[in-house]
């Protein structure tokens, strides 16, 4: 996650980008696509001559292309789709009809290569922060491969010293929004309306159902997965899954962690370490602190990466400023 906080300074294949000239339609009323650095741009397109656009690429009819943006090599607008402000698009992305990326602020969105922005998508935008200062710069940078999908929403950060950050390979289906200061992960899935409140973190491979929601500055961990309808308001341990309107602890993703690969050996530990840490057999009452230390001193867990990984997930929740971790049904005292 750490990586996802490193500002993508540098853009894929920008050394092949070349300015391209200013061309003069002799007639207004032409339909023919106009040739630009072997980029078509549609007659009807409003290009800015200071733009930087790249090889190979597609402007169509109806489209705008700001004076401070980059489009790699590719790159393909689709009718009546728009990009503003200081935005630079990797190589190979696709803006479906209506979808807008970038805003006239001060601070630049950057999104990588082979990226498709879905029909009337907003991203790159100002935040919905009241603490945002006009004037701020706010940022985003958007990793690779990435499928955004018809009318989801991401918002650039609330402050010039924060990023709202998407790493790679993730499906945000359709009308999900993330809001600002977010740092999502790789290789996650976001079902229709999932929605994510500012400064929340998602690591990787995380499934979300429809309809979910994320309250602000909680932490959704590694391969995990959330029900639908469910209204987070506190961490999600990694390989956890949590299902009901107030969401609690159901168990591990069993699931998700065998389409990942996860070994019969490590599936086998995370389930005899979660029994211990949340279903405890013996009568006598422990703390949750004892009951994590119980089972990193056990002998058959304690060499199992993904059981030390668990039991730190867990213990970070409770750290300052953290909000916890979601409540198990059949947790006494805790």
């Amino acid at each position: 996650m750490q990586s996802l906080l490193k500002a993508r300074r540098s853009f894929c294949s920008l050394n092949h980008l070349r300015r391209s000239s200013t061309f003069i339609l002799e007639d207004a009323k032409s339909e023919t696509a106009i040739e630009r650095s072997s980029t078509f741009i549609h007659p009807t397109a409003v290009v800015h001559p200071s733009a930087v656009i790249g090889e190979d690429g597609y402007i169509g009819p109806f489209c705008t292309v700001g004076a401070f943006a980059k489009l790699g090599n590719g790159c393909q607008l689709h009718p009546g789709s728009h990009i503003f402000g200081c935005t630079e698009l990797g190589d190979r992305c696709v803006l479906m009809t209506g979808a807008i990326v970038g805003e006239d602020l001060p601070g630049r969105t950057v999104i990588g290569c082979n990226n498709k922005i879905g029909h009337h998508a907003v991203v790159g935008i100002r935040c919905q922060d009241m603490k945002y200062k006009p004037g701020d710069e706010c940022f985003l940078d958007i990793g690779d491969n990435n499928d955004i999908r018809e009318h989801s929403s991401i918002h650039r950060s609330s402050k010039s010293s924060d990023v709202t950050a998407i790493g790679d390979n993730n499906l945000i289906m359709g009308s999900c929004h993330i809001a600002h200061d977010c740092k999502i992960g790789n290789n996650n899935i976001f079902a229709n309306n999932t929605l994510l409140a500012g400064h929340v973190v998602v690591e990787d491979y995380v499934h979300t159902a429809g309809a979910t929601a994320v309250h602000q500055f909680c932490h959704v961990g590694s391969f995990s997965f959330v029900a639908a309808g469910s209204m987070v308001s506190q961490d999600v341990p990694k390989y956890m899954m949590v299902a009901g309107e107030r969401p609690e602890l159901r168990g591990l993703n069993l699931e998700g962690l065998r389409r990942n690969g996860f070994t019969g050996e490590e599936i086998n530990g995370l389930r005899s370490a979660y029994r211990k840490v949340f279903m405890p057999t013996d009568t006598k009452f422990k703390g949750l602190e004892e009951r994590l230390e119980e089972v990193e001193q056990n002998e058959k867990l304690a060499h199992i990466p993904s059981v030390h990984s668990m039991i730190q997930s867990i213990r970070a929740s409770f750290q300052q400023n953290r909000r916890g971790i979601c409540k198990f049904r059949l947790w006494n005292g805790i």
